[in-house]
């Protein structure tokens, strides 16, 4: 299933060709079409990625695996880029690694994968909507209060570097980085946007 967010290019019709439900919901908004998506999911266990992300073969069944353990309620995965140069590489690892790390303590995810059991996605309310970006941060930590968010560490997907390349390794790094703290301060990110990169 594809929900586009009020796209102006040709995303839905090219979806149609892949998805068999392809919706489109007339507001922007990262949240809102991750939770309209979700409403409509039918499976026991939702997996957002972005439009831009590769997901592993087998992918699925390896969360059908880590889902047995009833205390999971969420996961990611290791996200690396697409054709990565060495800068590249090297800051991919070292996120990844912290991650991981953060995992055992306090979780953070990344929504070019993120992994949810849906009854438990539904009972915290989904991602909240009045967050321009974080909403899938935040969302990790309050999954983590109530069961366990784990990093899964045999699974890659790859990520495009498009907005990497367009914007710059370190103003995407900085915007994260300034996002969080105020995030963590206030309770909201001071980007007011998610500005798409073409």
């Amino acid at each position: 299933m594809v929900v586009d967010g009020g796209s102006t290019d040709n995303t839905v019709q090219k979806a149609k060709r892949f998805a068999n439900r392809v919706y489109r919901i007339p507001e922007r908004g990262i949240s809102k079409a991750r939770n309209f998506g979700a409403k409509h999911a039918r499976g026991k266990v939702l997996l957002f990625l972005d439009a831009d992300v590769n997901p592993p073969p087998r992918c699925m069944e390896r969360l059908v695996e880590v889902f047995k353990d009833s205390r999971i309620v969420g996961a990611t995965c290791k996200i690396m880029p697409t054709q990565a140069r060495m800068l590249e590489g090297i800051f991919f690892q070292f996120y990844n690694g912290l991650v991981r790390f953060a995992c055992k303590i306090r979780p953070h995810s990344r929504g070019e994968f993120l992994a949810v059991k849906k009854d438990i996605f539904l009972a915290v309310n989904g991602f909240d909507e009045d967050l321009p970006c974080l909403e899938d941060h935040d969302i990790a930590q309050r999954l983590s209060k109530v069961g366990k968010f784990i990093f899964v560490d045999d699974v890659t997907v790859y990520e495009s570097m498009r907005r990497f390349r367009t914007l710059g390794l370190f103003k995407v790094v900085g915007t994260w980085f300034i996002d969080y703290l105020f995030y963590v301060v206030r309770g909201k990110p001071l980007s007011i946007t998610w500005k798409p990169v073409r």
